[in-house]
């Protein structure tokens, strides 16, 4: 059975009630429910964290046994060169996401320093783009 790891970063806790004209109603946990149900022969690990220190560490913890990484850093992703530095240490490939269209708001999201260190991004798709994300590391991975 294929496991992939889906981290999400500072503030994506607050999904369903976070601006969610820009995020949307949904809280991502009762949206995992729908992932885990689209992908019943894959194990989804989820972690969340608002502290980079933690998501470093859950790379670290579980990079070298998943096959694959979707990872929405939230503003940690035009932040920490660490986070990128741990993606590019482990072996698992990943792909980023993001739900709202990051070159569509403020000019300081359009860059990231993950995207260098990743298979792929998918930007500006809503919830949507996790699944894309995990098809992708099913079929590559």
């Amino acid at each position: 059975m294929k496991q992939l790891l889906i981290i999400n970063g500072p503030n994506l806790n607050l999904l369903g009630k976070r601006e969610p004209t820009i995020y949307g109603n949904r809280s991502f946990v009762g949206y995992l429910e729908t992932l885990e149900a689209q992908f019943p022969d894959v194990q989804l690990r989820y972690f969340q964290s608002n502290h980079e220190g933690e998501l470093i560490d859950k790379i670290h913890e579980l990079g070298f046994d998943v096959d694959g990484i979707v990872i929405n850093a939230g503003a940690y992703t035009h932040t920490s060169i660490a986070i990128a530095d741990a993606l590019s240490a482990v072996t698992a490939p990943a792909v980023e996401v993001h739900i709202s269209n990051v070159h569509a708001r403020e000019s300081f999201r359009h860059h990231s320093y993950l995207s260098a260190k990743c298979k792929g991004v998918v930007v500006g798709l809503g919830l949507l783009g996790y699944e894309m994300a995990v098809r992708y590391l099913l079929n590559d991975a």
